[in-house]
């Protein structure tokens, strides 16, 4: 048979009613205790931080902001104004340009007038217009011409630019023997008119002669 339930008599201690255990009575308890009140003080201690941080940057940021309000009213200096040099350079060129072609159209004018003159008589020391020596003769059709030059072969030789035999154009002076006693109005093609020699008209005539000595353009 199976025993039967016990009473109270059968000398076993009655059941004692339960009483909850605190958790903070055992050491378990206490250690997870600890845990939590320090993970709670990070949290309050970071929460404060943040706090103060982003109260921080706001107030720091305002004295920064000071220069640049300060910096804001330094005035720029003014644009250095433009200046167009196209007219200055036409008013310069242009005379420059011109002026070439003026004293070839001089040179022109001053061939066909000595060549106007061909068959009037030499004579020395005469400039025209009837009779001429050769320095005459120049000197007459290139003052007419509008340019004024020495009055004698020699002085003529030491004027103007130096021109080589091979780029001689029409209206250069050629000259002749050395020292220079003659000189000629070169009209192109090896030709030159010139007053040449007592006995002898104004004539067109080669330069290519032994005694050719030197050229100028004037």
């Amino acid at each position: 048979m199976l025993p039967g339930p016990r009473s109270p008599s059968d000398g076993a201690h009655p059941e004692e009613p339960s009483v909850p255990i605190h958790p903070a009575s055992t050491p378990s308890a206490t250690h997870h205790l600890r845990t939590y009140v320090t993970r709670a003080a990070v949290v309050a201690t970071a929460s404060a931080a943040a706090a103060v941080l982003a109260v921080i940057p706001a107030t720091a940021d305002a004295p920064a902001a000071a220069p640049a309000a300060a910096a804001a009213p330094v005035a720029t200096a003014p644009a250095a104004p433009v200046v167009d040099t196209r007219v200055t350079q036409v008013a310069v060129t242009a005379p420059l340009a011109a002026a070439p072609a003026a004293a070839s159209s001089a040179r022109a004018s001053a061939v066909s007038l000595a060549l106007s003159k061909v068959g009037s008589p030499y004579r020395w020391g005469a400039a025209g217009p009837s009779a001429f020596d050769c320095s005459g003769l120049v000197n007459w059709a290139f003052e007419r011409a509008g340019i004024d030059v020495p009055r004698t072969s020699r002085a003529l030789s030491q004027t103007g630019t130096p021109v080589s035999r091979g780029d001689l154009r029409p209206g250069d002076l050629v000259f002749f023997y050395s020292p220079v006693s003659h000189v000629g109005i070169y009209i192109g093609d090896g030709q030159m008119v010139h007053a040449s020699t007592s006995g002898k008209p104004v004539a067109i005539s080669s330069i290519d002669r032994s005694s050719y000595n030197s050229a100028r353009r004037i």
